[in-house]
């Protein structure tokens, strides 16, 4: 295993301790809204510290890009465009705030602008997804491969709702109905690091969401990749971390999944 991605596996079990302990006592959450229906706590922050210092005890001169702190600087200004750590300490916060056990810690690591390596951690499952670009993909120590489904109408298909834009809820509706028409059916469970990782597991067989951030798809979408699935924007591009808009399936479903989306 590459010594980055053991430091970005040991630093996402840590926070995941940190999410343990305060899903023991939910009643003392400090909850802040940071933009309408988008919520941060005091354990997304800890959990972000948590990580934060140990990568920064590893790889103190490399970039980082976390939800909470934003972008930061390596110590070195050399290496900063060489590696880029890039963190969601807790996908699916509103999940975590009632007791929803459907979160994650996802950390990605990127080299020269593309992913190398990627962490999701389900803490309240103790599940771990790993993966490193052109090594494959693992669920704790198994081999993870995307289904085997072919065709869209036998695909049960994961989304997450543009709560953040709300403006483009008329697209994502239309776009819902055309999946929910030709599918087996459709799930929205709240954390699409996960729900990506659950795409490389074969859990589910495809997903879409508009308006993520990059943390939020770094890590999921490489587990795709080397799991054997596609991943892309809504016109089958690569420019997801861009757009925000991302499409994943198996490779069958893939391009009967963007038709359904090109409402």
């Amino acid at each position: 295993m590459h010594p980055m991605l053991n430091i970005a596996i040991k630093a996402a079990r840590r926070a995941g301790s940190v999410i343990n302990r305060a899903a023991l006592d939910r009643t003392q959450l400090e909850i802040r809204s940071k933009r309408a229906n988008d919520f941060v706590t005091q354990v997304d922050k800890a959990a972000e510290t948590a990580i934060i210092d140990i990568i920064r005890l590893a790889y103190p001169d490399h970039a980082i890009l976390a939800e909470e702190s934003g972008s930061l600087a390596g110590r070195s200004s050399s290496s900063r465009a060489e590696y880029r750590w890039v963190i969601d300490p807790l996908d699916g916060t509103t999940n975590f705030i009632h007791g929803f056990p459907h979160y994650c810690v996802s950390i990605a690591i990127q080299h020269r602008g593309a992913t190398a390596h990627g962490v999701v951690y389900d803490p309240s499952k103790n599940e771990l997804f790993t993966a490193s670009r052109g090594r494959g993909a693992f669920l704790d120590d198994r081999r993870m491969r995307v289904s085997k489904c072919v065709q869209l109408k036998e695909a049960l298909v994961g989304t997450g709702f543009p709560f953040q834009e709300l403006s483009r809820l008329d697209l994502y509706f239309r776009q819902l109905e055309q999946v929910m028409r030709n599918s087996h059916g459709v799930r929205r469970a709240g954390a699409a690091a996960l729900d990506l990782a659950y795409v490389a597991a074969g859990r589910i067989d495809a997903f879409w969401e508009l308006g993520l951030s990059a943390w939020d798809m770094a890590a999921g979408a490489l587990m795709i990749q080397e799991a054997g699935g596609l991943v892309g924007d809504l016109a089958g591009d690569s420019n997801y971390f861009e757009s925000g808009n991302i499409a994943a399936a198996t490779p069958k479903v893939f391009p009967q999944l963007l038709a359904a989306l090109k409402t």
